[in-house]
């Protein structure tokens, strides 16, 4: 069924939250976008949520921009782990060009408290119990030194909320290094035996594939449809729709929430 069939009307005039995903080839991979979007609407019943793909899947965001009615107001919130490329020029870019002033852009979802949480969830299902080892961070990846230095926090967060003292070693499944089985290696080589890998994607398909192809001895599912990460992506668009706050711009809101988390990402850390 296409995404703008039996569109509930937004009540209270509440803009629409249009979530955009990388898009992938493997349908597993985008049934689990729309999966993650159904715990959303189950969540916030209230709001009108639609799904986009920057590619490989459809419908495309240009399209999703344009099923928008004249002077809806929406939210576009990427469903992005960290701050690259596409987040600071394709998808500003694509705005642009559609001329719609009225849509406003949500921050990344990461890094996040909220991340954390459902990233120990996932690596406690994997079966590698308390205290063990090292952990293993697998993120796609990008040339982008801000993207790097998101998952660079996203592994902090990690080691915060496992709270045994173990480190937690960002790996990169494209673009840099080291790639999740150079650390897994290097960590042997150190002398750990048991190590993990938290798998810090959305969804099945390539990139996850790859992140269980190493030596360790745990590896973590997706993100998928875990409850935080839900919450996330309402979290990231109640704040879009905020009133900006003077003198303090989106992007430095963004570099500071994991230094001073909000109420509810404060929660997850407990």
């Amino acid at each position: 069924m296409r995404e703008s069939a039996a569109r509930p009307a937004p009540r209270g005039g509440r803009p629409v939250l249009l979530a955009v995903a990388h898009g992938s080839r493997d349908p597993a991979g985008t049934a689990a976008t729309r999966a993650l979007l159904a715990r959303v609407r189950a969540l916030r019943p209230e709001l009108d949520v639609r799904c986009c793909f920057l590619d490989l899947a459809a419908p495309s965001l240009p399209t999703a921009l344009g099923e928008l009615s004249a002077g809806e107001p929406a939210v576009l919130v990427p469903l992005l782990l960290g701050t690259g490329y596409h987040l600071r020029v394709d998808i500003p870019g694509t705005l642009a060009d559609a001329g719609l002033p009225h849509v406003r852009l949500a921050p990344a979802l990461g890094p996040s408290p909220l991340l954390a949480a459902a990233l120990a969830d996932r690596l406690a299902e994997s079966g590698r119990p308390a205290g063990a080892g090292p952990v293993v961070l697998a993120a796609a990846g990008s040339s982008d030194p801000v993207a790097a230095a998101d998952t660079a926090r996203t592994a902090r967060l990690l080691a915060r909320r496992l709270g045994e003292g173990r480190p937690v070693v960002p790996a990169y499944l494209s673009a840099a290094r080291p790639t999740p089985q150079e650390a897994v290696e290097a960590l042997h080589a150190a002398g750990h035996r048991e190590v993990a890998v938290a798998t810090y994607l959305l969804g099945p398909g390539f990139f996850a594939d790859r992140a269980a192809g190493t030596a360790a001895r745990w590896t973590s599912a997706p993100l998928g449809t875990h409850d935080a990460l839900a919450r996330l992506v309402a979290d990231r668009y109640d704040r879009a729709c905020r009133p900006a706050r003077p003198g303090r711009a989106d992007h430095a809101d963004h570099d500071n929430r994991t230094a001073v988390p909000r109420r509810e990402e404060a929660a997850a850390l407990r």
